[in-house]
């Protein structure tokens, strides 16, 4: 490793993660692009779909139930330079992109896989956050995994579209679909054995990690496939991308997403990739 990778293995499940593709298909009569945003700037507000269980990126205070976390206020700091208000539904991966895809939300607070399918069906904001590829596997035995080909067989938990779950796929894992799950969930199921790992975000499963330190999981010291997220739009709503582009660049150069990112990960600043020589692993298809 050129640089070290923060304090420690951190985990949060946000399966965010990281990284989807959907089967789904965008209408071929969709409005231009700027009427999307004119109805947009005639409501006042912006429709942005987010998880609300995958700390830090999106979770609830346990004291005031506020939603939070890093991609909430990242995109809500956004919207207020656009002199808009942010209106959040909660839920899964699937049904952001088919909620994307229909207009009932204008922008999806999940990283949509651009190597997938159906990357080509979406708009992309520039990243909001680098990372990679990761695993949590039982403290007692390391799940019985020593290196990546040692997934075969290995019951994967996840969502069923995350790049994530295509390299457990790559490598023969038996895969436990899970929607929106939160991350007392999904690693209670590894520690007792009805999974046996997750692949995901590493910043995100070190804090999943260490805020729930009376589960008996880590993060293993195995990484692999460099990544970023995005916030994902409507193919054709290129006026409400540019604009979006526009602050997040701002928001970079002016210091404001570096410091939400160390307020939510721990001191690490996930807007630049380190410098790191990762396995890139093939998820063509």
């Amino acid at each position: 490793m050129k640089k070290k990778l923060g304090l420690g293995l951190v985990a949060l499940i946000s399966l965010s993660l990281a990284a989807c593709s959907s089967g789904n298909t965008t209408s071929d009569k969709s409005p231009s692009s700027e009427t999307a945003w004119e109805k947009i700037e005639d409501r006042g507000t912006l429709k942005v779909a987010t998880s609300g269980t995958l700390y830090p990126s999106s979770f609830h205070e346990s004291e005031t139930d506020n939603l939070t976390g890093y991609e909430v206020e990242v995109i809500r700091e956004a919207a207020k330079r656009l002199n808009l208000e942010v209106e959040f539904t909660e839920m899964g991966v699937d049904g952001m992109l088919t909620s994307v895809n229909s207009g009932a939300i204008d922008v999806a607070a999940m990283g949509i896989d651009r190597d997938g399918e159906n990357a080509d069906k979406y708009n992309y904001t520039i990243p909001y956050k680098y990372s990679f590829g990761s695993m949590v596997v039982r403290k007692s035995d390391d799940s019985g995994i020593e290196k990546l080909e040692d997934l075969k067989g290995k019951k994967a938990a996840g969502a069923a579209t995350t790049s994530y779950m295509k390299v457990a796929r790559h490598y023969g894992a038996e895969e436990v679909i899970y929607d929106n799950a939160t991350n007392d969930q999904y690693l209670s199921d590894v520690a007792n054995g009805r999974t046996d790992v997750i692949l995901n975000d590493y910043y995100s499963q070190k804090l999943a990690v260490a805020a729930l330190p009376e589960i008996p999981v880590k993060v293993h010291d195995i990484f692999y496939n460099p990544s970023e997220t995005n916030y994902a739009i409507k193919k054709g709503n290129d006026v409400l991308t540019k604009k979006l582009n526009a602050v997040l660049e701002d928001m970079k150069t002016d210091g404001t997403m570096p410091k939400l990112s160390e307020q939510f990960y721990d001191g690490a600043d996930v807007t630049e990739q380190i410098d790191y020589d990762f396995p890139k692993i093939d998820l063509s298809e």
